[in-house]
């Protein structure tokens, strides 16, 4: 489970953050792809036109769970058990594509949302599982760039499209359009102190500030998370640049971050956020944060990187300084 938001920040830089919540230690870390790359893809061969970095490994093949790309588009994959409608065989015309490999291909040929959008449309997604886990993975896809266009994946049907996002924040299940007729349950929530009621004559002493969210819900289900985030961020100050506008995410992210072991699954395996990662969309920067370091570490798409490096790269995480960018 995750949950993941897009920012724009006052001087008008856009951002993509997520939380990776999984009870599968997945080791995660910061990974380059390079362009004009194919990859050995688990349900066929595909080939990037653009570079990106990301979280990702080298399990056989290149994996990504998110990332951003040279032109600045932005993909994250969330979990969404129970909603998905993949195919057991594309159709002939059509590109097949594992769910888990859909990352990768979209950061690699996509430049906006607005040309994913008509990509999508001349690929299916096929039953086929990932290695490291033996299962069919049911992903739903969040994608974002530096225009602040924001969009959804919902593989409920054969024939793929992309949704609208006009909140810019995704969780798991329920289906996207679920969580956003939700929202009117909690529309009437502020920022505000509310003023109470004087009952039968007896005025109320008043609880304080926040009594303008009370009912926002607290637990770390899917729809609660959905809630939260989008209010966290509708009501919190606006930053000017990239340092404030980061510190501002993790702030963000702080309510819905799971900790080990508060949140157990049916065998007793935890299911914890075990990194959060940040993309920057307009300096084409990732930044990841694991679970047993809370200060970002930053894997830059410089020009250099993009020309003089060929090979995909992992790069290991350093769980113990408090700051570390990545070469």
């Amino acid at each position: 489970m995750c949950t993941s938001l897009t920012y724009e920040n006052s001087r008008g830089d856009h951002f993509l953050a997520r939380t990776m919540d999984f009870a599968f230690e997945l080791n995660g870390r910061p990974m380059f792809m390079p362009r004009n790359r194919t990859v050995k893809g688990d349900a066929g061969d595909f080939t990037t036109t653009y570079g990106f970095v990301g979280a990702g490994r080298s399990l056989g093949h290149e994996l990504f769970v998110d990332g951003v790309n040279e032109k600045g588009l932005g993909v994250a994959a969330l979990y969404f058990p129970g909603n998905t409608a993949y195919v057991d065989q594309a159709a002939s015309d059509k590109l097949g594509l594992a769910p888990h490999d859909f990352t990768a291909w979209a950061l690699g040929n996509a430049g906006s949302v607005a040309e994913l959008g008509e990509l999508v449309k001349t690929i299916q997604l096929v039953n086929v599982p990932v290695a490291l886990l033996q299962v069919v993975t049911p992903l739903h896809f969040i994608v974002s760039d530096s225009t602040g266009a924001t969009a959804v994946l919902e593989a409920t049907s054969h024939d793929l499209h992309l949704i609208d996002n006009p909140v810019g924040v995704m969780t798991n299940s329920p289906e996207f359009g679920w969580h956003l007729q939700n929202l009117s349950t909690y529309g009437t929530l502020t920022a505000e102190e509310r003023p109470l009621n004087d009952y039968l004559g007896y005025q109320s002493k008043t609880q304080g500030p926040g009594t303008g969210a009370l009912g926002l819900p607290g637990d770390y289900t899917s729809p609660s998370r959905f809630v939260r985030t989008v209010f966290a961020k509708h009501f919190s100050q606006p930053t000017a640049d990239t340092p404030s506008t980061l510190n501002l995410l993790q702030h963000l992210l702080d309510s819905v971050t799971i900790p080990k072991g508060v949140k157990l699954k049916a065998d007793g395996t935890s299911d914890y956020t075990q990194y959060r990662g940040y993309m920057g969309l307009e300096n084409h920067t990732y930044y990841m944060e694991p679970y047993d370091n809370q200060e970002l570490q930053a894997l830059a798409l410089t020009d250099d990187l993009l020309e003089n490096c060929h090979t995909p790269t992992e790069y290991p995480l350093n769980h113990q300084v408090h700051i570390q960018t990545l070469n």
